[in-house]
């Protein structure tokens, strides 16, 4: 790749347009950097060195409109940190002065009056704004898996989710969504933590404390998913995508053995046991505190 296209790459954050890669290059020499992927096209005339990130095809897509595009939904909330969808596709709002279509990998929203703010140099809308957008398009257990998400991330607080909900009055979704940021905890670790609370909490047990701090009889901290301190009683959430080492089950056992021998009860649920048999979970949940209540 020549030198002069290589800078006009580095200056324009990884992205050139069409006339300016053919300024530098014949037709067949861009055919060339196409085939060894130094040049990818991501969208009509418009190329990034190598394979492109997010933050770089929207930078392409600034370079194609003449303006900068604010990223929405999705995208917006994966650049904040708390995406919870595993979002590929690239959401954005539609600039005033270009008509944007939507396109493989490409959706483009019109979201007049959508607050907007900077992030790295990037337009997006805002986090609260965001988190609420996208909550209101999920089933309920996904909704608050966002909304903790958001909370986690510290990019807004339970006070602007709530604002944000009221500017979104009357949109699809938003009654269920204000009812779950009254729910949402900040201290929730992962989205299926934030499905089996709310499972819980459905069926109508008492609420538990959140990554909860226990110290074992040899001063070794340990914390717990979901605990009932003053039954001693505690539920891990077993993902095996996160405990799937040696040495993650090696200490999980470690911690169960460390809490049943200070007198707390544990007990262990997975994903089927929250997405395909609830009412199980809850019956067993129950009975182990209503048995740590007797004793």
């Amino acid at each position: 790749m020549p030198p002069e296209l290589r800078a006009v790459l580095a200056a324009q954050g990884g992205v050139a347009t069409s006339a300016q890669i053919l300024s530098h290059l014949s037709r067949r020499g861009l055919q060339r950097l196409l085939r060894t992927r130094e040049l990818v096209k991501i969208f009509p005339n418009i190329y990034s060195a190598g394979e492109a990130d997010p933050w770089t095809r929207l930078r392409g897509l600034d370079l194609r409109c003449g303006e900068p595009v604010a990223a929405c939904l999705g995208t917006a909330a994966a650049m904040f940190g708390f995406d919870t969808e595993d979002v590929t596709d690239l959401h954005v709002l539609n600039p005033q002065g270009c008509l944007l279509r939507d396109q493989p990998g490409l959706t483009v929203h019109r979201r007049d009056g959508a607050p907007l703010t900077v992030e790295n140099g990037r337009l997006l809308t805002t986090p609260a704004w965001t988190a609420v957008e996208v909550a209101r398009a999920l089933r309920r257990p996904r909704a608050l898996a966002t909304l903790d998400a958001a909370l986690r991330s510290l990019t807004c607080d339970r006070a602007e989710l709530r604002a944000a909900a009221l500017a979104q009055a009357g949109r699809r979704g938003i009654v269920t969504v204000r009812e779950l940021i009254e729910l949402a905890r900040s201290e929730a670790e992962s989205p299926m933590e934030s499905e089996a609370r709310l499972v819980m909490v459905d069926g109508g047990l008492p609420e538990p404390e959140l990554q909860y701090k226990i110290f074992d009889r040899d001063g070794r901290l340990w914390r717990v998913d979901f605990a009932w301190p003053d039954l001693r009683v505690v539920v891990e959430y077993d993902g095996f995508d996160w405990h799937s080492s040696p040495e993650d089950l090696r200490r999980d056992r470690q911690k169960r053995a460390a809490l049943e021998e200070i007198d707390w009860r544990v007990m262990s649920i997975v994903g089927d046991d929250v997405r395909r048999h609830p009412d199980v979970m809850l019956r067993r949940i129950d009975a182990l505190l209503t048995r740590a209540a007797a004793a």
